[in-house]
């Protein structure tokens, strides 16, 4: 089957991958146009599918936007027979969607409709959900809305960080849209509408959505380390400095007021939250490396009896 492949991060490049790797002809990829980074922001650096579509010598389309009559040219001069998504960076116009004769195939990271929106995955972390999985869905124009065709789930480990959780979907992923093109060509696929009264929303993560706020319960701010983890990194403010926390677990039985530095020792840096406490493993002062607590406190960057201030303060 010809294969229009729209992706732009990490997370795209293993289905990518198995795509090509299952013998379909992927015609052409669509990413997002480099980026700068670096302190002089002059290093145009390639999306990682861009890097994946250079080496298999794969002809890439990188518009600012997926729109316009001569973008729509190009797509049609690529003639396939089906376009599959994956955290490409654009909602998708009904032309775009429409053009493939066999139509428009997304990847989504949750098992829907739970979980719609930008960030499943941090989501399902931060709600404490046991299981959770990826969705193969026929795309429409309203937000990850359309008929699902195959699903894949997968039990969430405990301590499991945002990072290892996308890791595994993304290979989960590559399983699924293999599957599913495989039952598309013979025709073996049921489109199933989504339930929208039962449907959920997983906001973008910004900044202030990742600051960690210690009056809540210690299991809700173990999960909101654990999901941020490593991007953006959960943070707070102690000592007037900006902190970012990884490794963090739960410890019901400590108690003391919220945002207080209760311990530092052989189980991390416990802080009390507004039930319990946590112990915290590791942390990344701004400006610093990353470095374990114990470290930290021998360093002098957090005593016992330290306060991390409120994010209302």
């Amino acid at each position: 089957m010809r294969i229009l492949f729209w992706g732009t991060p990490e997370f795209a490049t293993p289905p990518l991958r198995a795509l090509i790797g299952e013998g379909h002809e992927v015609v052409g990829v669509v990413t997002q146009p480099d980026r700068p980074q670096g302190r002089s922001r002059s290093t145009l650096v390639p999306s990682p599918v861009k890097q994946v579509a250079l080496e298999e010598g794969i002809p890439i389309l990188q518009p600012d936007r997926p729109r316009g009559d001569e973008f729509l040219e190009q797509l049609r001069a690529l003639a396939p027979d089906l376009s599959v998504v994956v955290a490409y960076g654009h909602l998708l116009r009904e032309d775009v969607i429409a053009l493939p004769p066999r139509g428009t195939v997304n990847i989504h990271a949750s098992l829907l409709p739970r979980w719609r929106g930008a960030a499943p995955i941090q989501a399902a972390l931060l709600a404490g959900d046991a299981e959770t999985g990826v969705t193969i869905m026929q795309m429409v124009r309203a937000l990850d809305a359309g008929p699902m065709l195959l699903t894949l789930t997968t039990p969430i480990a405990p301590g499991e960080t945002g990072g290892e959780l996308t890791e595994r979907l993304s290979e989960l992923g590559a399983e699924a849209v293999v599957e599913a093109v495989t039952l598309l060509e013979l025709g073996e696929l049921t489109a199933t509408p989504q339930d929208d009264a039962a449907s959920t929303y997983a906001p973008k993560i910004d900044r202030t959505t990742a600051r960690l706020d210690w009056t809540r319960p210690a299991a809700v701010v173990a999960r909101a380390i654990q999901a941020y983890d490593p991007k953006p990194g959960a943070w707070g403010i102690v000592r007037d400095a900006e902190v970012r926390c990884f490794g963090a677990r739960p410890l019901l039985d400590r108690r003391g007021d919220a945002g207080e530095v209760l311990e530092v020792g052989e189980m991390g840096m416990v802080v009390a939250c507004g039930g319990g406490a946590v112990a915290i493993e590791s942390v990344h002062p701004a400006g610093r490396r990353r470095l374990s607590t114990i470290d930290w406190a021998q360093g002098r960057g957090i005593a016992v009896g330290d306060r991390w201030a409120l994010p209302d303060a």
